[in-house]
């Protein structure tokens, strides 16, 4: 196996949150946004829907990159993909208050579940492609509320670039009553299987190498 812990690191993904996540350990590293289609025919359960926009977000980036073809410096592309799931149903992002408001009504009171699709691929310096791929599901249970508090969240702006139009990291928190399972899998960069994919491919997250130095 090649080493690749130098390797250059890239987002494949526009998130402010996944940026935030991935910054915090102070590895240098690229974001691009795949601009990958995100259609997906039938309708197959939210873990394989996320399972296949991660990797077809993070080959899309490689391929912009150089290819599964091209020999060249080590790469490793990130890409993940998040849905709310609702009795089966997957609550997209909303398009204006009013669908904010129905989401946020059929969730208050319940529980659902959140998934994130996580793909990891390494081009090592032989051209050598490596992947690392799987899903991550939370189960989060919303507080019980009425239209003033949904309308209250809504007027802060924050549902409308969120799957299931709300943000647990953010002023959202205050509706969540709890969860079971990864909180960062709901943010949506779950760091625990990050960390032991990017292990795997000789590419560690805790590098005493990526402290800044003093």
């Amino acid at each position: 196996m090649a080493v690749v812990n130098r390797a250059r690191l890239v987002l494949a993904s526009s998130s402010p949150r996944r940026r935030q996540l991935l910054a915090m350990f102070q590895r240098p590293f690229e974001v691009q946004t795949s601009q990958a289609d995100e259609s997906v025919p039938g309708h197959p359960h939210p873990a394989e829907l996320v399972r296949i926009l991660a990797e077809r977000k993070a080959g899309a980036v490689l391929q912009r990159l150089g290819g599964h073809d091209t020999a060249g410096d080590p790469v490793i592309i990130i890409g993940a993909d998040t849905v709310v799931a609702l009795d089966g149903e997957i609550l997209g992002k909303p398009r204006d208050h009013e669908q904010a408001f129905a989401m946020l009504s059929r969730l208050q009171g319940r529980a659902h579940d959140v998934y994130t699709g996580l793909c990891v691929l390494a081009r090592d310096n032989d051209g050598a492609i490596r992947k690392r791929q799987g899903f991550s599901r939370t189960r989060v249970h919303m507080s019980s509320l009425n239209p003033q508090q949904i309308y209250a969240y809504i007027a802060t702006g924050e549902p409308f670039d969120k799957a299931g139009a709300y943000g647990i990291q953010g002023y959202g928190s205050v509706l969540i009553h709890h969860i079971e399972g990864d909180y960062f899998t709901v943010v949506g960069l779950p760091l625990h299987q990050l960390g032991r994919y990017l292990d795997e491919l000789g590419c560690p997250l805790l590098d005493p190498q990526n402290r800044p130095a003093e």
